[in-house]
């Protein structure tokens, strides 16, 4: 007859062993790494005062063995790099050719728009004097340099604003417009260009470098760097386009804040923009009822903990072409792209992914797109998969030419350079036309960093760029 303490490690040992099976079975059909397994059941044990004492030490145990952070711990903060400090292009002729990377187009002859002008010396000394001395239509133009505790809200039918000489910096130091972001975009058609947000934080820990809240904004060579929000973009009927800019650093490390946040506006449309470093929250994350996200790069990268690269929470329509979208192997979220977790809030819920390069660097695997039940359309056509992981999608997924592969078929994926090498270029395209979609042919491709160029012949390999490692 065997002894009961014997009798009693075998159930456990038993129970260990089905538990261990769950948890591998869970994993491999729900694209959940372990670490996220672990922070669950920690989460669902909390209120078992009894079960709380078993379980978590041996929880815990398991998770610093994996290296994972535990529910309700944050992750340390960025050591956020510095930030070159900004050196005013020496004056030039009026009529002289830019010569200042990133300096904004400059306005036709024809153009007969009132400039105010604002830098240290001139009459307008502050960007905050300058937007209440703004009239409909003006063109606000920035000198290069830092600028800081300038907040300020922009309230006009149409302006544009924008940094000459080189970028111009605006540093918070503390302070925000209205208690909300280094600068509130309150209505009408405005065109920021060539501005850095830096720093941006309220008490409320959602501060933003710009909080748009109405209206039209198009944001154009601009940094967002180290704000508890990058751009933040409330809802109502708004309309937001993005074109060439940076998204770093941002998030104040709650989950909730993030590089780039759209509420339930109008449209969001994004591209040749760089995605980086998210502080826990997401890379991207967007409501809007029409998103249109092209030739960006959203890549974590070394030392990054954002969640997901890209959400769409309540769906909507969304169309992800030519994106290089890439995953760190410690981030807060194994799935690089959400659609629908948040219930389903628009009549029309399509989700259109094509010709992407989709990394996936978590060694326990994951989700390359995870969609939530409900949606009308999931379709992914030509996409480039590397590293473990699955498409979590409803059965109602139209899918055409994407391919799986490895690491190897990069120029040098080691410094998240993802042109093709010759083993790269193995595999082909699927012709748009056999599969019935045009409408998502790549017309141009993402350059590092921060800009795209038109492609010049229709695509050729799947995945996001048609450049290869040897051109």
């Amino acid at each position: 007859m065997r002894k009961p303490g014997r009798v009693l490690l075998a159930a456990v040992l038993a129970l260990g062993a089905i538990a261990a099976a769950g948890a591998w079975t869970a994993y491999q059909e729900l694209g959940r790494t372990p670490g996220e397994l672990i922070r669950y059941a920690e989460r669902r044990l909390q209120g078992h005062s009894t079960l709380q004492r078993a379980a978590l030490p041996v929880l815990g145990a398991l998770r610093g063995w994996l290296g994972e952070v535990g529910y309700g711990e944050q992750p340390p903060p960025f050591a956020v790099p510095a930030l070159t400090r900004i050196t005013p292009a020496a004056p030039r002729a009026i009529g002289a050719a830019a010569v200042v990377r990133d300096n904004p187009r400059p306005a036709p002859a024809s153009d007969t728009r009132r400039i105010i002008r604002v830098g240290p010396g001139r009459p307008v000394v502050s960007i905050a004097m300058a937007a209440g001395l703004a009239r409909d239509g003006d063109i606000v133009e920035i000198d290069a340099g830092e600028y800081y505790a300038d907040a300020a809200i922009w309230d006009r039918a149409e302006l544009t604003i924008r940094g000459v000489g080189g970028r111009a910096r605006l540093i918070a130091a503390g302070a925000a417009a209205e208690g909300k972001a280094i600068w509130v975009i309150r209505r009408g058609r405005i065109t920021i260009d060539n501005i850095e947000f830096i720093g941006a934080r309220v008490g409320d820990r959602n501060g933003a470098g710009i909080r748009f809240e109405q209206g039209h904004l198009v944001v154009r060579n601009c940094l967002f760097f180290d704000n508890e929000n990058g751009l933040l973009a409330t809802g109502g009927d708004g309309v937001l386009e993005i074109e060439t800019s940076e998204f770093g650093y941002n998030g104040a490390g709650d989950g909730q804040t993030h590089n780039l946040y759209a509420g339930n506006i109008k449209s969001l449309k994004v591209t040749g923009s760089y995605f980086h470093h998210a502080n826990t929250g997401h890379l991207l994350k967007s409501r809007a009822a029409q998103n249109d996200i092209a030739y960006n790069r959203l890549s974590d990268e070394s030392g990054g903990r954002a969640s997901y690269e890209l959400e769409f929470p309540n769906g909507g329509v969304a169309r992800v072409v030519g994106n290089i979208i890439q995953q760190t192997a410690h981030g807060g979220n194994s799935t690089l792209i959400s659609f629908g977790a948040e219930g389903y809030a628009w009549p029309l819920n399509a989700l259109y992914l094509a010709h992407n390069t989709l990394v996936n660097d978590e060694p326990a695997g994951g989700a390359f797109l995870r969609v939530a039940p409900g949606a009308q359309v999931v379709s992914t056509f030509n996409n480039l998969l590397i590293g473990s992981g699955k498409f979590h999608t409803p059965a109602l997924r139209q899918s055409s030419g994407d391919v799986r592969a490895g690491w190897d078929i990069f120029a040098a994926a080691a410094r998240y350079d993802y042109r093709l090498n010759t083993a790269g270029r193995q595999w082909r395209a699927v012709s748009a036309n056999a599969a019935g979609q045009s409408d998502l042919v790549p017309r141009s491709e993402y350059v590092h960093p921060r800009r795209h160029k038109p492609l010049q012949v229709a695509p050729l390999f799947p995945g996001a760029l048609q450049t290869t490692g040897a051109d």
